[in-house]
């Protein structure tokens, strides 16, 4: 019996941590979804998730606000987007590149500041608060699924909420279908008296701001300090995830908690001390990642102007 409670334990511990570690992978992917469905490839959301974990730690540390570094996260991200929107649709440079170049300035930005605020305190790091579990009354006491599904941070559900948000959004409203439209036939959304650069622009501004609030949720819940590349690849990641996802909310959800699983069974795995090399377990999500990318080709439902510059004539 004991064995079977241990094992059931076990169980619950890797599926709540399957739901948290979720949370910055599925609000980075999503804004990423809307981004993609206007026609801008935003590759930089890395750096946006970099700097914007940043910005909420250092503002938390300075104001001792956890919801002013959470808001400082979202505009850092949306303030990133905008420079991305502009280089893309207004100067249309080279989409791929311009992401890059915005993953090297957030990861370079916050080095700097991060080095310049330790240095300031004459220690070698710092740490705040971060946000507690939220408990849902009645429903966190449930057994088993209580620990999983209602006793998170308040980020966490709002990923989640966020899911048929973006769906009702996306598919039942005119404003969605005109950002869906930008991504299929610009012109076609032009000739209607529809801004095609407004709408890539606010897209392109969202998908920036849930990647700032991504990047929050690192240094506000997860951790309680910030370190170099905290971000770990989650940016990339939730790429794939749309890829993998067919740029479709409700599998994209899917395939963000498939990742969320595999990472949150191999650091479980280690934990045990079972007999497997660390680096095979680390590397299970990117494995996943490149078999998704290949089994997605055959049915992508890709906008087809994704990462095409429209021109009006």
């Amino acid at each position: 019996m004991s064995n079977q409670i241990f094992q059931a334990a076990i169980i619950a511990s890797i599926l709540a941590s399957t739901i948290r570690l979720a949370t910055p992978l599925l609000l980075a992917a999503l804004g990423e979804l809307v981004t993609e469905r206007s026609g801008i490839m935003n590759l930089g959301i890395e750096g946006m998730m970099l700097l914007g974990a940043f910005t909420s730690f250092m503002i938390t540390y300075v104001t001792g606000s956890l919801w002013l570094g959470v808001l400082a996260a979202i505009v850092t991200g949306g303030l990133m987007a905008l420079l991305m929107a502009f280089m893309a649709i207004t100067l249309k440079v080279e989409q791929i590149v311009t992401g890059m170049a915005l993953n090297l300035l957030g990861a370079g930005i916050s080095l700097f500041w991060l080095r310049l605020m330790t240095s300031t305190a004459k220690v070698d790091y710092l740490i705040t608060d971060i946000f507690k579990p939220v408990q849902i009354p009645h429903l966190s006491s449930l057994p088993f699924v209580g620990e999983i599904f209602f006793s998170q941070r308040w980020l966490t559900y709002f990923a989640f909420f966020m899911v048929p948000v973006i769906w009702f959004f996306l598919y039942r409203t005119k404003y969605g279908l005109q950002i869906r439209s930008a991504g299929e036939n610009p012109k076609a959304v032009d000739t209607k008296g529809v801004n095609v650069a407004r709408l890539r622009y606010l897209a392109t501004i969202f998908g920036g701001m849930m990647a700032g609030l991504a990047g929050s949720f690192l240094t506000l819940a997860a951790s309680p300090r910030f370190v170099a590349g905290i971000s770990g690849g989650r940016g990339w990641l939730a790429i794939v995830i749309v890829i993998a996802g067919n740029w479709l909310p409700w599998r994209i959800t899917l395939a963000a908690l498939i990742f969320a699983f595999l990472d949150a069974f191999q650091l479980h795995v280690q934990g045990v001390g079972v007999q497997i090399p660390y680096q095979i377990l680390l590397a299970l999500p990117y494995i996943f990642a490149i078999l998704a990318m290949m089994g997605s080709r055959a049915r992508s439902e890709a906008p087809s102007s994704l990462g095409v510059p429209y021109t009006r004539e």
